[in-house]
């Protein structure tokens, strides 16, 4: 992993690796989907319940990119590695999107289940507020002219927001809260039928795998604005 440190060799290995992620987020997608409209029903929540295929998925990977960030901002931080720097940058866009389409698909799911769009239940706050640290690092970024100055104070603030992670994940289980506890991860094993297990769990791969695709090719295309750049200096140094 440490090997791929080195931008030239990342750019090498992801060249072949990125395709074929595109590829497979798009046949798992297409499967999931299907898989989701064919599953029954549930008995109490209908066709609502079809939206646990999107909503769970992109809940995961809110947090997993926000991990991705946060871990690429510790080694950024520590090591002043551009390729980490980049890798974190790379993670907010998607992260931001996929923590959107929870929070929204949350709403659709708790209206007809809840009759309410929002309360201020403690995992839907905390899911706000990973949204929001999103939009702080993308903020923070764009706001300061020099790069590697908004580079350090984004990691400091994508370090920061790693303490709300565990506060999403285990809220259910520390507060008395009108969100269900966990069914998927838990002690003894799934609570859901396999009815719903696999297109939820064929859905978690797709979207894992669209942001792998998503957050490669970000990076790779980073990695390249900054050759660029290095490029262009260099030619005004010498002019």
């Amino acid at each position: 992993m440490f090997g791929l440190a080195n931008p030239e060799r990342f750019m090498r290995f992801t060249a072949p690796v990125t395709p074929v992620l595109w590829a497979l987020s798009a046949l798992l997608l297409a499967v999931g989907t299907w898989l989701s409209f064919s599953a029954p029903g549930d008995y109490q929540q209908g066709d609502t319940v079809r939206i646990m295929f999107v909503h769970v998925p992109a809940a995961s990977l809110g947090l997993a990119a926000y991990a991705a960030l946060g871990v690429s901002s510790f080694f950024a931080l520590v090591y002043r590695h551009s390729l980490a720097d980049a890798a974190a940058r790379a993670a907010a866009l998607p992260g931001a999107a996929f923590t959107a389409l929870a929070l929204i698909t949350g709403g659709l799911w708790g209206q007809p289940m809840w009759g309410t769009w929002w309360v201020w239940d403690a995992r839907l706050t905390s899911v706000l507020v990973l949204f929001l640290f999103y939009l702080g690092y993308m903020a923070l970024r764009s706001s300061i002219d020099d790069e590697q100055k908004a580079a350090r104070a984004a990691a400091v603030l994508g370090l920061v927001g790693l303490i709300n992670l565990p506060i999403v994940k285990f809220s259910v289980d520390w507060w008395n809260t009108l969100h269900q506890p966990a069914s998927l991860l838990r002690a003894g094993g799934t609570s859901l039928d396999p009815v719903f297990l696999a297109p939820l769990l064929t859905m978690m791969a797709a979207y894992g795998a669209l942001f792998g695709a998503i957050w490669l090719t970000t990076i790779r295309a980073e990695v390249v604005r900054r050759r660029v750049q290095g490029i262009r200096a260099r030619r005004a140094l010498e002019a």
